[in-house]
Formats: structure tokens, sequence, C-alpha cells
């Protein structure tokens, strides 16, 4: 393998362990706040993958482009559908008047 490519992914590993140490120590309070900027993220993933369908590169870049402008739908649409049931739980509930 190429230094290239090892390296890569000891940089991707050592992300992706460090984002899962900083995540599961959020208090629950929080983690609504978070799921929004990870939204907002996403978003800007979301048109980065757009623009790389539609530069038409090659075939191969506009399948790869059209893979990721899904997987980055899924989750921008995942992740508001997260945030709005999360909102939910904090809403009061309205007592029934008899």
């Amino acid at each position: 393998m190429a230094p290239d490519v090892i390296f890569g992914v000891y940089i991707f590993l050592l992300a992706a362990f460090v984002g899962y140490q900083v995540i599961s120590g959020v208090p629950p309070l929080l983690h609504t706040p978070l799921m929004s900027a990870t939204n907002a993220i996403s978003g800007i993933s979301l048109v980065g993958s757009i623009v790389a369908a539609g530069a038409h590169y090659n075939a191969v870049s506009t399948a790869l482009g059209f893979v990721a402008v899904t997987a980055a739908t899924i989750n921008v649409v995942g992740g508001f559908v997260i945030t709005d049931r999360m909102l939910r739980m904090f809403k009061r509930k309205e007592k029934r008047r008899p």
C-alpha cells in the first residue's frame, strides 16, 4: 500500500475514535443542539455532493456523486426527524379538562 493511503486510513480511524469519544460524553440535554449543528454540516456536504454529481468529469465521478447525494440526503432528513422527535420529548403535556 502507498504511504498516503495508510496515512489516510490512520487519520480516518483516529477521527472516528475521537468523534465517538466526544459524542458519547455529551449529556442528553445537549443532544438536540448538537444534532442541529450536525444537520448543518450534512447540508454543506449535500451541496458539495450535488456539485460533484453535476460536474460530469466522467461516469465514475457522476455515479459516486449520485451515491453521495443519496447518502447525504438520507442523513439530513434522518437528522431532522430525530431532532423533531427529541424536541417533542421536551414539550409539556397539556392536561385535559373534563
